[in-house]
């Protein structure tokens, strides 16, 4: 359910009970706060009962608190400043015990992308990319890194890989001015989302290009441009994006194309083997 929470909060807000009305209050007031709470903190904070809570989220209409939690991270994730990052983080992080918290809340992620990840979606994606003459990545900011990842490996697979650089507007459509219907752009998209993306992936759509959008929810920008998604959970960590729900979702598409695609892997790989040990790239390991 797409809404602006804090909206149907303040509409609703004369019909609530006096409980309704104290957790109302907080989340319009500390909104950045309460949309990574539990139930349960959240009715801590607020004086109330943990049912209570409960039953608001089912009063404003919702299936149940998680949906509306959801709600709120997704209108939230993008607009948080790096300073509320961090004190958002500060109080729902056990500060005692970083290295659990940080890695517990990653396997989660990893988990809840595995159970609801699109398998029909995944393997529309794994063939799109097989049979694209051109493989365009994009990924700014913080998801640079994954769309270098992704242009690495699928550079090893075929010979016309592009990963588009970070750089100035005019100079990203430069990059990709000659993209067409038979290629593909794949786009890495997450919170706080490019628009320099967002940039590459209208002007590929406008060129009848497909688009596959690697995103966090059905609500980026993205993935309402796109014509494949794929949804990976990412966490908002300080300030920094974990990411590593997007990484292993992009491993699984590599493997998978990798398996799928023609000619034989043993065969590149033993070229590429003969290649780095004459160029001496990588360190030697006589052991």
């Amino acid at each position: 359910m797409a809404r602006d929470v804090l909206a149907v909060i303040n509409s609703s807000f004369d019909t609530f009970s006096k409980g309704q009305r104290r957790i109302a209050k907080y989340i319009l007031e500390n909104y950045d706060k309460a949309a990574f709470f539990t139930a349960s903190r959240l009715g801590e904070e607020t004086g109330v009962s943990e049912s209570t809570v409960v039953r608001f989220a089912s009063e404003l209409g919702y299936d149940g608190y998680p949906a509306m939690r959801k709600a709120l991270q997704e209108m939230i994730t993008n607009r948080l400043t790096s300073v509320q990052r961090i004190e958002v983080t500060r109080s729902i992080i056990n500060e005692k015990d970083i290295l659990t918290s940080v890695l517990s809340s990653d396997i989660e992620k990893v988990r809840a992308t595995l159970e609801e990840i699109d398998r029909d979606e995944f393997e529309k994606v794994v063939d799109a990319i097989i049979q694209a003459d051109h493989i365009y990545v994009v990924g700014m900011r913080s998801s640079s890194s994954l769309a270098n990842f992704m242009g690495f490996y699928l550079n090893m697979l075929f010979p016309n890989v592009h990963v588009v650089n970070e750089s100035y507007a005019s100079d990203l459509f430069e990059q990709i001015m000659r993209i067409n219907k038979n290629d593909i752009l794949i786009a890495m998209s997450f919170p706080r989302y490019s628009r320099k993306t967002l940039s590459a992936i209208k002007f590929a759509r406008d060129r009848d290009v497909p688009v596959i959008s690697i995103t966090d929810t059905e609500t980026s920008l993205a993935a309402r441009l796109s014509t494949m998604r794929l949804y990976a959970k990412s966490n908002m960590l300080s300030f920094v994006d974990s990411l590593v729900a997007p990484l292993s979702l992009i491993n699984a598409i590599i493997v998978a194309v990798a398996d799928r695609s023609e000619g034989d892997l043993l065969e590149k790989f033993s070229e590429l083997e003969n290649i780095w040990a004459e160029y001496q790239v990588y360190e030697k390991n006589d052991m």
